[in-house]
């Protein structure tokens, strides 16, 4: 886990600053700033949008009494998704796009779902029913 974080918050910074200085150098600073903040208006556009119609699709399920489990998957991805385009830098940029179109989300919520089925799938305890008509002998 300390390796995943350690990745996390040194490496993927770093990767990101080298892109960012790379990309400067040939479109100049000026541009590349406005690269920065024209992908994070868009991201805040787009994730205003799906968020919106994500929470319609949580309304109407949860009003039928289904379960929303799908969007509230894709719920969480937008959020991470916002907050990852906040971030300036193109891979996290990139990510970001990927969990916010509903095309590319569409894997992605089916990898955190396999996952998480098999954890929890590992990890359910035993059910035991007792058929309170039986009686012991």
């Amino acid at each position: 886990m300390f390796f995943r974080l350690f990745l996390l918050f040194t490496c993927i910074p770093l990767v990101e600053l080298y892109l960012l200085l790379r990309i400067g150098s040939v479109i100049g600073a000026v541009n590349t700033i406005l690269l920065v903040i024209g992908t994070g208006v868009l991201g805040a556009y787009l994730a205003q949008q799906e968020g919106l119609r994500t929470l319609e699709k949580i309304r109407t399920l949860a009003a039928r009494g289904e379960m929303p489990g799908e969007p509230l998957i894709d719920a969480m991805l937008i959020l991470v998704a916002g907050f990852v385009l906040i971030t300036p830098g193109i891979l996290t940029d990139l990510l970001g796009f990927l969990m916010l179109i509903p095309v590319t989300r569409a894997p992605i919520r089916g990898w955190i779902k396999g996952q998480m089925e098999r954890r929890f799938s590992a990890s359910s305890p035993t059910v035991i029913t007792i058929d309170p008509n039986e009686r012991e002998p």
